[in-house]
C-alpha cells in the first residue's frame, strides 16, 4: 500500500470513554507482539489492560491522546507529565492497523 492511500490518521486528546477501545488494543498490540517472539506478555487479560488504560486517561499527571482513522480508535499514547523529565507511552497501535504510520503520528502530534 503506498503512503498516498493510506487513510488519514488524526490525533485528538483521549477521553474516559475511550478505555474500553484503548485497553483492547493494547492487550491485543502486546499479547501479539510477546507470541511473536515467545516471552510472556506484560497485562495478564483485557480487563487489566483496560483498568491501566482508564488509570491513565483519568489521572491528571499524565497527558494522553488517541489515534483515529475511518472514524474508529486504532491506538493512544501518553505523556507523564508528573516530573521535569516525561516519560512517553504506553503506545498502543491495533494490529489491524500496523504500518499505516499510526505509531508515528502518536508520537510526533
Amino acid at each position: 500500500m503506498s503512503r498516498e492511500t493510506q487513510p488519514e490518521v488524526t490525533v485528538r486528546v483521549a477521553r474516559a470513554e475511550d478505555s474500553s477501545v484503548c485497553g483492547r488494543i493494547c492487550y491485543d498490540a502486546f499479547s501479539k507482539l510477546s507470541a511473536k517472539h515467545g516471552f510472556p506478555g506484560d497485562v495478564p487479560d483485557v480487563q487489566t489492560a483496560i483498568g491501566i488504560i482508564s488509570a491513565l486517561f483519568s489521572s491528571p499527571g499524565f497527558y494522553c491522546v488517541v489515534a483515529e482513522s475511518d472514524g474508529r480508535i486504532v491506538g493512544s499514547n501518553c505523556l507523564d507529565e508528573r516530573s521535569l523529565i516525561a516519560g512517553i507511552g504506553p503506545i498502543t497501535v491495533d494490529p489491524n492497523a500496523q504500518n499505516l504510520g499510526v505509531g508515528r503520528t502518536l508520537i510526533v502530534r
